[in-house]
């Protein structure tokens, strides 16, 4: 039997106690297990009895594996029996062990800390829809005609702005070259600023197959540190020129881009996606909001252990995204100067904010009753298998009996919509004067 004291910060303390006998078992199980590891004299390897072997090595020859013995089954069995919900890794003490005493230990977890919730039905937050207008229409429009302009070679003048040029070029500071200044057939947009400050404009005027160099000089910001706030000069060689033709906004360009026939037709479905991009924008905004009330209504006592899992869930999941477009997280930082515990402490308190709302959450559901059904689970697994090119019921033949994940996203995405279907709507507040001026400067 084990016995349990609950302490501060969500910790709580297993007693628990082998008996001689419970012990010795164990160590029998841990002899049979490493016997053929024992050599000595008299005796093929692995052939020595037991009792010699504890006398010729010492009993805590055969500990390690006889703690595992008595613990894992023990603990298992105290934290079911007593409905743990541990967050921790075990922390073993022992306090009492041997073949002649038994084994007296306390295994200290933390468990998932109790919410207080404050009011979740009903709260009041701000719903913000952005409706479409003509020109979010035409910026939509001009964005199409862009992506299906094409590029066409320029003859007989010199590079102005707008232009893409393609460029050698080699950089130089103090007459030495260094690394990364280099390129040969680089597509370079004059205006794009996608080059130190200076760059682009410095090409303009000039002609194809001319060399000719220019001067910089790097910000004091710069990434690399050898480079900061120096002057270089780069040789620059134009290859050619080319300006991007757009295609004329007429019936014709609306069949070619669209299912649509004319291009008032082609317009009118645009106002209906965005006007349904608006009002998915706007609902999304509301939940988050409402969400977030009801968080902040609740008092949880957030164990340190769940922010660092979350913290380490936090980075997986950066490392994975940047890993897809090539990049690798620690470089990137290196790259940035920041260390890695720096990064961590950057979305400490993103990842605790992470924590309080899912367990929050949680307590919701539970308080609403809200469940995720047999069918619930079908359905959504049925989607994730189409995710992954699978079947659905070799996906669910996969997570048989181990299916909580899938149900406990479901009963998130249904608390959530649950206390949104409840939440009153309040129209935003205007934002100061001195706010709009503000980010309208910006």
């Amino acid at each position: 039997m084990a016995s349990i004291e609950k302490k501060d910060n969500n910790i709580v303390v297993i007693s628990l106690e082998a008996s001689q006998e419970e012990f010795k078992d164990a160590m029998m199980k841990s002899f049979n297990k490493n016997k053929n590891r024992f050599q000595i004299p008299g005796f093929r390897k692995g052939k020595a009895p037991f009792k010699l072997v504890t006398q010729y090595y010492g009993e805590g020859v055969l500990y390690d594996d006889a703690i595992d013995f008595v613990v894992n089954p023990a603990y298992q069995a105290a934290v079911k029996e007593n409905n743990l919900e541990v967050v921790s890794r075990p922390e073993l003490d022992i306090q009492e062990i041997g073949l002649d005493k038994g084994m007296k230990y306390t295994v200290s977890v933390t468990v998932k800390p109790e919410v207080e919730l404050g009011q979740y039905e009903g709260v009041e937050a701000e719903y913000r829809y952005i409706a479409p207008t003509d020109e979010t229409v035409e910026a939509e429009l001009k964005r199409q005609q862009d992506r299906n302009g094409r590029m066409v070679p320029v003859e007989g003048r010199a590079v102005e702005d707008g232009d893409t040029v393609t460029i050698d070029y080699e950089g130089f500071v103090d007459g030495v070259a260094f690394e990364g200044g280099k390129d040969e057939g680089h597509n370079l947009k004059i205006g794009s600023n996608s080059f130190i400050p200076g760059f682009e404009e410095q090409l303009i005027g000039h002609n194809i197959d001319e060399e000719f160099p220019i001067t910089v000089t790097f910000p004091e910001d710069y990434h690399a540190e050898n480079l900061k706030g120096k002057e270089a000069t780069f040789q620059i060689k134009i290859h050619d020129i080319k300006v991007k033709e757009l295609p004329e906004l007429d019936d014709d360009f609306a069949k070619d881009v669209s299912e649509f026939d004319t291009l008032e037709e082609y317009k009118a479905d645009i106002l209906k996606t965005q006007t349904e991009q608006a009002e998915k924008s706007a609902q999304d905004r509301f939940e988050n909001e409402v969400v977030k009330v009801v968080t902040e209504n609740a008092k949880v006592d957030v164990p340190d252990c769940m922010v660092e899992t979350e913290i380490d869930s936090m980075i997986d999941e950066q490392s994975y995204r940047m890993r897809s477009q090539g990049i690798e997280l620690e470089m990137y930082l290196k790259y940035m100067g920041q260390t890695m515990e720096e990064y961590r402490e950057g979305i400490r308190t993103m990842a605790a904010s992470r924590v309080k709302t899912s367990l929050v959450l949680e307590a919701v559901g539970k308080a609403m009753n809200i469940e995720a059904t047999d069918a619930d689970v079908e359905e959504e697994a049925e989607k994730i298998a189409a995710q992954y090119g699978m079947k659905k019921e070799d996906f669910m033949a996969r997570i048989k009996d181990n299916d909580q994940f899938i149900r406990d996203s479901i009963i998130g995405r249904k608390t959530v919509d649950a206390l949104a279907e409840k939440a009153v709507k309040v129209e935003p507040k205007e934002e100061p004067k001195e706010e709009k001026e503000a980010s309208s400067e910006e």
